[in-house]
């Protein structure tokens, strides 16, 4: 086996040895895609270096063993390319199980066809020796895998570069270059690769300049690998940890072009269908004008945003960063979005515990006053009457004649008292139901006939206008506080000689029960309290005591019977109190 040394074979032995050195050190250094680029760097250092060989021999037989062992490179090139695309643009990995062993599939069946050839001719028809003055150089005559094979590279090396430029065509201006970079790596010698086949540009009749071209090509790549650190951070590698931010992230070009985002943004759109790099920001939010002119700004903002996204109305936190280059000028705008719906909503919660807290606070300070008050008055009075009518400082006769105010002061008392035990066995452990299906007319006659002395006394009518049999499934005690509160209520704030009217009213499932009476009234002022459950104190009309407490109670005791509480009043005309009850479902009689 003879060796001629020539120009031709030396650049490519020298440069080829040296890029795969080089290259097996990125191999073993490099991970994940990157490793998959030094590769594709490998597979052409290899071709190179082998083709220089061929270049020194000037025989036949010695350039086709030289060739077949080149094929090994010129093969695998095409496929570790197309591997790194896919990988370094975060193809499914899943998918990439069995993308990745069928993409050797063909090189594996072209590289057993270039070691048969001569059983069947199908890669070269015929091969001859070309010598060009000191030069020696390989004929080929072209067979039909040859040209299948050429077609299936071209092919694979141009999905590889369609898949890189797609993905970052519209990211940030450091991943554009280092794209562009390693796109031309690939593309300028397929462009001289073409000049060969097609004989655009042959300076020697045989000499293949691909290697050449590809090997200087991977010196450059290395230059800027070096120089800037091309391949340190890895796109996808910066992708992952973007989807570690919980908070979406868009950044937009100062055209309001979409040049990267994370998914947790995407979430956040009200139109995921249209997110993808190199969307307009108007695509997004053309209906929210507030977030563009978000963009637009030039200092950081924050604002609150509303929007309804698969049915669900949510709360955004929107942040806007104006993004400038080394001279300060606007080169695109940062985007933070932060969903706030659970942030406001426990807020409003614990708000709305802390003002129901405080009025449980001044309801129970109240109630304390209340204790020592109108309790602490009423049985201590009594006591001092008894005390001086034991001393005979009163007479029996005064004494009897004091009996009726003792009495009323006493009914009062005993209502207060039973309000106060209520509330507060409501307040320590909750309320016990006992329901159970009951005539609420039956209910009513009976706390009327209780209260109906104390309506005497005020010369007050007390009118019945009732169903005979009215079902309801209620907790009877609760019932009975409900109605002998509005009664007595009723009764306390009316004008002697009035009425207060007690009527039912059955409209399909419910019943309406309502005490109307034609006294005082409620002011605005007070109306608005009621129907907020905040308490207040007010004297009847022959200045009886009152605590707030009755209706509060009334409020809660309805709501827990399923009801619903009505308040009709206007000053100096008296007041209306409705409730609404379900009727019982009662079991069909079958005939």
């Amino acid at each position: 086996m003879e060796f001629l040394t020539n120009p031709f074979a030396s650049f490519l032995l020298f440069f080829g040895l040296v890029g795969g050195i080089l290259s097996i050190i990125l191999v073993l250094k490099l991970q994940s895609s990157i490793k998959w680029m030094a590769l594709t760097l490998l597979a052409f250092s290899f071709w190179g270096f082998f083709y220089g060989i061929e270049l020194t021999s000037k025989n036949v037989e010695d350039m086709l063993l030289w060739s077949k062992v080149q094929y090994l490179g010129l093969l695998a090139a095409p496929t570790f390319w197309l591997i790194f695309s896919l990988k370094y643009t975060d193809f499914d990995p899943k998918k990439l199980k069995w993308v990745v062993p069928a993409l050797f599939v063909i090189p594996a069946l072209t590289y057993l066809v270039v070691l048969t050839n001569s059983l069947h001719h199908w890669h070269y028809k015929s091969n001859w020796l070309i010598q060009s003055g000191d030069y020696f150089f390989l004929g080929i005559e072209k067979g039909p895998w040859y040209y299948f094979q050429t077609i299936y590279a071209y092919l694979t090396y141009l999905l590889g570069t369609i898949l890189l430029w797609k993905r970052y065509r519209f990211s940030n201006k450091r991943f554009k270059l280092q794209t562009k970079i390693l796109i031309a790596g690939g593309v300028i010698p397929i462009l001289f690769n073409i000049f060969y086949q097609t004989s655009i540009f042959k300076p020697y009749e045989g000499l293949d300049l691909t290697p050449f071209a590809f090997l200087t090509c991977y010196l450059i790549l290395g230059y800027f690998i070096a120089r800037f650190n091309l391949l340190g951070v890895q796109p996808i590698a910066r992708d992952r940890i973007l989807e570690l931010v919980t908070r979406g992230l868009i950044v937009f070009d100062f055209n309001h072009r979409v040049v990267d985002y994370n998914s947790a943004a995407k979430k956040l759109c009200s139109q995921p269908e249209e997110f993808k790099l190199g969307a307009k920001a108007s695509q997004l939010f053309g209906n929210r004008p507030e977030i563009l002119e978000l963009i637009d700004e030039i200092e950081p903002k924050t604002i609150e945003s509303a929007m309804e996204i698969e049915g669900e109305k949510i709360t955004l936190k929107i942040e806007s960063v104006p993004l400038r280059n080394k001279n300060q000028l606007y080169s695109g705008t940062l985007l933070l979005f932060e969903n706030i719906t659970e942030s406001i909503n426990s807020k409003e919660k614990l708000q709305k515990q802390a003002r129901e807290l405080q009025q449980l606070n001044d309801l129970k300070d109240k109630f304390f006053g209340i204790i020592s008050h109108d309790l602490k008055g009423p049985i201590f009075g009594v006591k001092e009457l008894i005390h001086l009518t034991q001393n005979g400082l009163i007479s029996e006769q005064e004494f009897i004649e004091m009996l009726p105010e003792i009495s009323k002061n006493m009914e009062h008392v005993a209502i207060l008292l039973e309000n106060l035990l209520a509330w507060t066995s409501s307040q320590l452990r909750g309320e016990y139901m006992d329901s159970q299906t009951l005539n609420i007319s039956t209910l009513i006659r009976n706390q009327s006939n209780l209260l109906s002395r104390i309506a005497k006394e005020k010369k007050i009518r007390l009118e019945l206008d009732l169903s005979e049999e009215i079902m309801v499934t209620v907790d009877k005690n609760m019932m009975e506080l409900i109605l002998r509160n509005l009664i007595s209520n009723a009764i306390k704030f009316s004008d002697a000689g009035s009425e207060v009217r007690i009527s039912t009213q059955v409209e399909e499932s419910w019943v309406t029960i309502c005490v109307e009476d034609q006294g005082i009234g409620i002011s605005k002022e007070n109306l608005e309290k009621l129907n907020s459950g905040i308490s207040f104190t007010t004297r009847g009309q022959n200045n009886e005591s009152g605590t707030g407490l009755g209706l509060i109670l009334v409020k809660e005791y309805i709501m827990k019977n399923k009801g619903q509480l009505q308040i009709q009043s206007e000053w100096g005309k008296g007041s209306k109190f409705c409730f609404s009850l379900p009727l019982a479902e009662l079991p069909q009689v079958q005939d």
